[in-house]
């Protein structure tokens, strides 16, 4: 079988970062790349002082995190400034080092490498889709200068999902999650197979470790039978081959774990109904022998009728190339077999990294001869966040990167690929914005077609365009596959119908403010619209407005900061209100405390002088109420409502006759007496800070205010100082008109 490394490999190596760098400058010494080791010995050296003292979760020094992600770039083929660089890519980050000092003791591109993988972590976000954007948009312009950079980080993600079992599991899944969104993708792009799958299966380990385990427990179960029917293919094949004078190397393979986990949950199957688990790859010494060495196995075995594919006269985007074909064997099983030459291999298992000879680019930035056209994906890709959201963008970035390709050809026999799912409107724009924008009809294969016509594999699509056409349609958002022609058709409404964009959005915004319960003039403040215009990158509203009506902002996003950053300043408002409440109440009770403490005046007790009277604080009666009192052990009359639940519930028992006394208001009252009321409302933003705002105006004197939200109904609680009933009456009615207070009640025991 191929030989392949195991995702457990690294785990079961020393935790020595001495023992670990002497195999890494063993390997280079091995290697056929000519490298200055004194160089990397350098850098190491560095690295291990500026480390010296961290560790990583498992207990070993983070120097072996530095060591082991150097490796890996070898792993990858990069060259010696790449090695440096990932031997030193957290230094800027961790340590005091800087860019001068990079540059000055290892030169410009080491710096500039380690700089680059240092801000793709370096930022601070509002939420989780301006990171996922920023992220994106950083990698991107770090490919576009220099691919290295990228690639350092891949091989570093690469080392720390091999080394996540050290993490909490929050961070285990949102690491994994991070890395089947971003980082596989991304992998995939650059035409990484081998580590985009081992990225996917350590993902798959923590996002779903049930499903990864059942995969993997039952590959082992089938592993004896699954290597005898690999043995026998590979043998029956190659004897053919040696009969038919072609020179092969045949490798066997199990499919890798996620491929497995992502056919069963996309077919409803469990592991026995996926009969294609085997692949074989047959390596060659040129292109002719792949097709001969394919018309052999289609001798030898039946093909599958729409399994066919070649890659090799139609490459894929990340570079790959290969024959594939589906066949089913004697055994009735079917499996697939991949016929490729010996540099397409070396590319597919490594992509970008395969063939590492650049040439000086404008500006001293490091290219690639022929990079110019396979990272046209990556200007594309900056051309599109330019336009878009971060929703809106992080989508098309996954169509972009990770969606099935389609290639279709002009009318010229030129190759166009797309999307999978893709339509005449993206083949348009992918010829040519201009093209896009005046196209008024479609062909494909010389009929007429419409607009929303999925193109598929082979087939010639023309264009029809004429220059009285008025431009693109709304429509056409909705129906292109490709974020780049979504782009394209947005720039164009951007550019061509500013006014009618800012209305059309202005529009779209207050109706979409309007099923929030928020007007367009209840944001309008300067205080609330500046800091979001500034966070998402407008200089004025009419600029967001324009923004949503051709696409480059959803109205939804726009309405939810603006009703967040609305409910932040109410919320910071209702804040400052309760705290001069509770100021002020703190201040009376210093007061009260500083003259000393007084008995309880105003109240007459039937028959009794200088008793000592409290009132209860079930119903807590102030002058004017019905009153009555209650003759306590030890703590003189209690003062109670004659409506109060506690004397309706107990005025008739045994137990307590003879006990309820009456009593009565004095004539002339100075004190103010505490109370306390519960208000029911439809919870809402700013109810709380109109209640306390209503209260200040009233010239109340709170106690407290606490308020409680049970599920969209709120109950807030307030206690008051009041001269009488008259007085209280009087608020009670003015807090019953504040909007979407349904009840204000006393308690009442």
């Amino acid at each position: 079988m191929e030989d392949k490394r195991q995702n457990t490999e690294y785990a079961s190596q020393p935790l020595d970062p001495e023992q670990m760098f002497a195999a890494l400058i063993e390997r280079l010494q091995n290697s056929a790349h000519s490298m200055d080791l004194e160089r990397i010995r350098a850098a190491y050296a560095l690295a291990r002082d500026l480390h010296e003292g961290q560790k990583r979760k498992d207990g070993s020094p983070y120097l072996t995190h530095c060591v082991a992600t150097a490796d890996i770039a070898v792993d990858f083929g990069l060259d010696e400034d790449s090695i440096v660089a990932a031997l030193l890519h957290d230094t800027i980050e961790d340590t005091s080092l800087t860019h001068e000092d990079i540059q000055k003791r290892f030169g410009v591109a080491v710096a500039d490498i380690v700089d680059g993988v240092t801000k793709l972590t370096r930022v601070q976000y509002t939420s989780k889709e301006d990171e996922q954007m920023e992220n994106l948009r950083k990698m991107l312009m770090a490919m576009a200068k220099d691919i290295r950079v990228i690639l350092i980080k891949i091989a570093d993600r690469l080392h720390n999902m091999r080394t996540m079992d050290y993490q909490s599991a929050e961070k285990q899944r949102s690491k994994s999650l991070e890395t089947m969104e971003i980082y596989a993708p991304l992998a995939h792009r650059l035409g990484m197979q081998r580590a985009k799958w081992e990225l996917e299966d350590l993902s798959l380990q923590y996002l779903d470790p049930t499903g990864y385990w059942e995969i993997t427990n039952s590959l082992k179960e089938k592993m004896p039978q699954l290597e005898e029917f690999m043995s026998a293919v590979t043998q029956k094949i190659q004897q053919r081959l040696e009969r038919e004078q072609l020179h092969a190397t045949i490798f066997s393979r199990i499919k890798h774990v996620y491929s497995i986990y992502r056919k069963m949950y996309a077919q409803k199957l469990n592991l026995d109904g996926i009969f294609d688990l085997c692949a074989f790859r047959i390596i060659v010494d040129s292109i002719p022998d792949c097709y001969n060495v394919l018309g052999v196995i289609h001798d030898m075995f039946k093909p599958v009728p729409g399994r066919f594919k070649d890659y090799i006269s139609t490459p894929k985007p990340n570079m790959y190339q290969s024959v594939h074909t589906t066949v089913i064997g004697s055994a009735g099983i079917p499996f697939e077999v991949q016929i490729r030459t010996w540099d397409m291999h070396h590319t597919a298992e490594y992509g970008i990294a395969a063939h590492w000879k650049y040439k000086m680019g404008d500006g001293g930035a490091l290219l690639r001869t022929g990079d110019e056209d396979k990272f046209a994906w990556v200007r594309r890709l900056l051309e599109s966040q330019q336009e878009s959201d971060a929703q809106d963008f992080f989508h098309n970035l996954k169509i972009d990167m990770f969606a099935d390709e389609v290639f279709v050809f002009s009318p010229k026999g030129d190759v166009i690929n797309l999307p999978a799912g893709a339509t005449p409107i993206d083949f348009a724009y992918a010829i040519h914005s201009d093209v896009g924008n005046r196209m008024v009809g479609a062909s494909v294969n010389g009929r007429i077609v419409t607009f929303d016509h999925a193109l598929q594999n082979g087939d010639i699509v023309e264009i029809r365009t004429s220059n009285a056409s008025s431009g693109p349609s709304r429509d056409w958002l909705n129906i292109a596959a490709s974020g780049s022609a979504r782009t394209k058709i947005k720039q164009w409404f951007k550019k061509e119908r500013r006014e009618e964009n800012i209305m059309r959005g202005r529009d779209m915004l207050m109706d979409e403010l309007r099923h929030h319960g928020v007007t367009l003039d209840e944001v309008l403040d300067d205080e609330i619209m500046s800091p979001i215009l500034k966070r998402l990158c407008y200089n004025s509203p009419d600029d967001l407005y324009a923004a949503i009506g051709y696409g480059g902002m959803t109205a939804a996003r726009a309405a939810n900061r603006l009703r967040d950053e609305l409910a932040r300043i109410a919320k910071n408002e209702e804040k400052n209100a309760i705290d001069k409440i509770a100021q002020a109440a703190e201040r009376r009770e210093q007061e009260a405390a500083k003259q000393g403490s007084r008995a309880v005046r105003g109240i007459l007790v039937a028959g009794l002088d200088n008793c000592l009277v409290k009132f209860s604080r079930c119903c807590t009666p102030v002058p004017g109420d019905d009153i009555i009192g209650f003759i306590t052990r030890g703590q003189g009359v209690s003062i109670h409502r004659r409506d109060c639940e506690n004397y309706r519930n107990r005025a008739h028992d045994p137990e307590t006759e003879g006990r309820w006394i009456t009593v009565s208001w004095a004539g002339e009252i100075s004190e103010r007496y505490l109370t306390s009321l519960t208000l029911y409302a439809k919870d809402r933003t700013a109810l709380v800070l109109d209640i306390a705002t209503a209260l200040n105006s009233l010239n109340a004197k709170v106690r407290s205010l606490n308020a409680r939200d049970d599920g969209g109904a709120a109950q807030i609680y307030i206690t008051l100082e009041v001269n009488n009933a008259a007085e209280l009456r009087f608020i009670m009615s003015k807090l019953a008109q504040i909007p979407g207070v349904s009840e204000v009640s006393r308690n009442n025991g």
